[in-house]
């Protein structure tokens, strides 16, 4: 490591909150599906800033949108109208479904809306202030307190309880285990529609249907979140959309921007009509015009650069060698996903091995301690899945040779 680089880790381990263990690099520029340190170094990306690059990095109308709009003006607050917002909202309500839009910062906080927009409804039906929410285990919804209410992962709850209370967990398609959490309290029932961080475990779609239908039959309202899941990575602009089993609310973020910071939660008409209102909720910054005018160059950029047609291509191109990548090793227990946003599930820890593929300029990131999770741009090719493969072939060798005895020699392979 070059001392400028190093010089740089020092100085943010002085200055940063350490609420990361951060890798020993600092990314200098991005240009396609590839990253660049402080020493030119080359990585291939198959992080994208957490299924944030859906375009890659550096791609050039993107870019050049954001820079007009600066031009312009960046912030007006939500006490005024902006253009970008506008146009914004009427795109992504036209590629989502939904009817109403409120845009936030973040994905935590699209999650604090969804919250907030369900117990308002069930408010407004009864006077009442002591409904419940159900979650899912494993989930992951954001670290903002209402968002880690709703996490179904206790250690990152316990240190900072009490949470907000009245929520319950079940299982993620186990329907049985959601009917034994419902009182006449429930409100609502939110889950990730792909849970991301818990270990890429897609929602079924007999789960799906049977939430949709009790919904509808006690008037609660299903939650979708689709932060990491949505804008194009399954395969669909969301992920609900391969089953057509639409939510009453919705969150998105991640892509939504490609590198702004940007979310948004979204509902029905319905919902809309029954829920918040002036003085509700409120934001300094989101909506602004900056953070919109990104919105609108992503789902234009989406549309004229055939990006799902890509997804679908070279998913199912990746989902292949990753199930050769089980067949090869004894340590790759089994491999599951959907779209670009994969995962592979080994016997042992995943961090060793990831550490090898940096080394050799492949970025990878776990799901989990035992999950290896692929979330690149939409925009990758068959190559680079080709290129990652090699990578990752040889990273798990090199990390733990004494347990990961390959199941057939070269031969046998071939």
């Amino acid at each position: 490591m070059s001392t400028i680089m190093q010089q740089y880790i020092d100085e943010a381990e002085k200055a940063l909150l350490h609420t990361y263990n951060r890798y020993q690099v600092v990314f200098e520029r991005g240009d396609g599906v590839y990253l660049y340190d402080l020493e030119g170094k080359r990585y291939l990306d198959f992080v994208s800033g957490i299924a944030v690059f859906a375009l890659g990095y550096h791609n050039r109308e993107y870019d050049d949108a954001l820079k007009a709009q600066i031009d312009k003006i960046t912030h007006t607050s939500n006490y005024y109208y902006n253009v970008p917002a506008i146009e914004a909202a009427k795109k992504l309500k036209e590629i989502s479904g939904m009817d109403r839009v409120f845009f936030t910062n973040s994905g935590a906080e699209a999650v604090e809306g969804a919250i907030k927009t369900a117990r308002k409804y069930a408010y407004l039906k009864d006077g009442g202030t002591d409904h419940e929410i159900i979650a899912m285990n494993h989930s992951f919804h954001g670290r903002t307190m209402g968002a880690l209410s709703v996490t179904g992962n206790p250690h990152y709850r316990e240190a900072f309880e009490p949470m907000i209370g009245n929520i319950r967990f079940a299982q993620l398609n186990d329907f049985d285990s959601v009917l034994a959490q419902v009182t006449d309290k429930t409100c609502a029932i939110l889950f990730e529609t792909v849970q991301g961080e818990g270990g890429i475990y897609p929602a079924t779609e007999d789960f799906l249907r049977k939430v949709r239908k009790f919904c509808d039959e006690r008037d609660i309202l299903m939650i979708l979140d689709e932060i990491q899941c949505g804008m194009g990575r399954t395969g669909t602009m969301f992920a609900w959309q391969r089953f057509g089993v639409k939510p009453d609310v919705m969150t998105t973020a991640k892509a939504l921007g490609c590198g702004v910071p940007v979310g948004a939660f979204l509902m029905t008409e319905k919902v809309g009509a029954h829920s918040l209102v002036a003085g509700d909720h409120g934001t300094t910054y989101g909506g602004n015009p900056l953070a919109c005018a990104a919105v609108c160059k992503v789902i234009e950029l989406f549309e004229k650069q055939r990006i799902l047609d890509n997804v679908n291509a070279v998913s199912a191109y990746l989902s292949d060698h990753l199930e050769r990548l089980v067949e090869e090793f004894d340590c790759v227990k089994t491999h599951r996903g959907v779209g670009l946003l994969q995962g592979l599930v080994f016997d042992q820890p995943v961090g060793d091995i990831i550490a090898k593929a940096m080394e050799k300029g492949l970025v990878l990131v776990n799901a989990g301690s035992d999950v290896i999770r692929f979330v690149p741009s939409l925009v990758i090719t068959q190559e680079n899945v080709d290129t990652m493969i090699t990578i990752l072939r040889e990273s798990i060798r090199e990390a733990s040779p004494l347990s990961t005895r390959e199941r057939f020699t070269e031969g046998e392979r071939k």
